[in-house]
């Protein structure tokens, strides 16, 4: 996937795309995610994990073959809106399974080390990408892409699902799927998803074409290789402490570090900078994304660990969904330079929300997310 991140805005770019239908077919990705995500987590608890990786990783092998002999806008959107099925698949299965083999006591480490893998390979993706699309060109980049797909395939095909109640194969479990959606365990996690997914979205998108505007010298691909770093090295630490000092806490550092690199990358004029920018925000992520899997895994029962993953990360979905062809058209207005600054406006929204909203009331919310006390709707308090 990640082989793609910095070289396929570009690849939109020189098929004729302007700036708004950039962001259309980048955000196009989540129409996939979006139609497929709830389906895929209710499948997942009724027959298994592996059912649901073998199907994330098939899509991430064939849709990199289909960019190939496309051209055009509308083509282009529905390729990329099947390949968001890939992460729709993978991700909410691949987060389940772990939450089934860590022990409850140290859930937060354990599902912190099995992330680190995602920022590896969000590491040497984009620097590889970005080198074999200037050195070879589109079409062994896109060959490569597919060819990574079905080594990862190959390897799932060797996944044994563990023995828990959540394999069990029934019909609806508990509260029905979107009933999830306001109850209070679940409300926060998304709202704060959906957030950062139009942050993330913003800069998965723009980042490159901002740093081609700019003329800065620096290929995309070695900035998401500082946020892959950076992300991969917190990893190592992050999930540990947070079973010790509370997730609160750890998510409301990863929101400020959002907002921060958003700034940054707004008031950036040289490769350092966006650099820099790009090592906070793999920081944010880094911190973000196993704290969040940790609080929903803690919230939910065994059997119905799927749904509630695919509901919560709908959210981030639906940001990313959005960021595309929103921003891409705020973009046509302000300039890519500006749209940071939204970005990191919507960042620190997520701030006042986590900070308000994350426990019962406000001041338990305020000690939640402040690493005071834990958190109220864990199952285990």
């Amino acid at each position: 996937m990640a082989s793609l991140l910095a070289t396929l805005p570009l690849y939109v770019a020189d098929v004729g795309a302007n700036k708004q239908e950039i962001g259309i077919v980048m955000g196009s990705f989540a129409i996939g995610l979006l139609s497929f995500r709830s389906s895929l987590g209710r499948l997942a608890d009724r027959r298994g994990r592996k059912i649901v990786l073998l199907i994330g990783t098939g899509v991430v092998s064939i849709a990199p073959l289909l960019y190939l002999g496309v051209s055009s806008v509308p083509l282009l959107m529905t390729v990329r809106a099947f390949h968001g099925i890939s992460i729709a698949a993978f991700s909410t299965a691949y987060a389940a399974l772990i939450a089934d083999l860590a022990p409850e006591e140290n859930r937060g480490e354990v599902i912190g080390y099995m992330s680190l893998v995602t920022s590896l390979g969000v590491a040497i993706g984009p620097a590889l990408g970005s080198y074999v699309q200037e050195a070879f060109g589109y079409s062994p980049l896109f060959i490569l892409s597919s060819g990574l797909g079905f080594a990862s395939m190959s390897c799932t095909a060797k996944v044994v699902n563990p023995p828990t109640e959540a394999q069990i194969q029934t019909k609806a479990v508990g509260e029905k799927f979107w009933r999830l959606l306001v109850s209070p365990r679940v409300r926060t996690p998304a709202m704060i998803l959906l957030l950062i997914g139009l942050t993330f979205g913003t800069m998965r998108n723009f980042v490159p074409l901002f740093i081609k505007e700019t003329q800065i010298e620096l290929s995309p691909g070695l900035f998401y290789t500082a946020s892959a770093i950076a992300s991969f090295s917190v990893r190592l630490l992050v999930g540990r402490a947070a079973d010790r000092y509370g997730r609160g806490l750890f998510v409301t550092i990863s929101l400020v570090l959002y907002t921060a690199a958003m700034l940054s990358i707004r008031f950036a004029y040289n490769s350092q900078t966006f650099l820099i920018a790009g090592a906070i925000e793999g920081a944010g992520s880094g911190i973000l994304i196993p704290m969040m899997s940790a609080i929903i895994a803690d919230r939910a029962l065994a059997k119905e660990r799927g749904k509630m993953f695919g509901l919560c990360m709908t959210g981030f979905d639906l940001g990313i969904a959005i960021a595309g062809p929103v921003i891409g058209f705020v973009a046509q207005e302000i300039g890519y330079r500006n749209i940071f600054a939204c970005a990191a406006s919507l960042a620190f929204l997520a701030i006042i929300i986590f900070l308000t909203l994350s426990s019962k009331d406000l001041p338990n919310s305020l000690r939640f997310a402040l690493g005071r006390t834990g958190d109220t709707y864990a199952l285990n308090q």
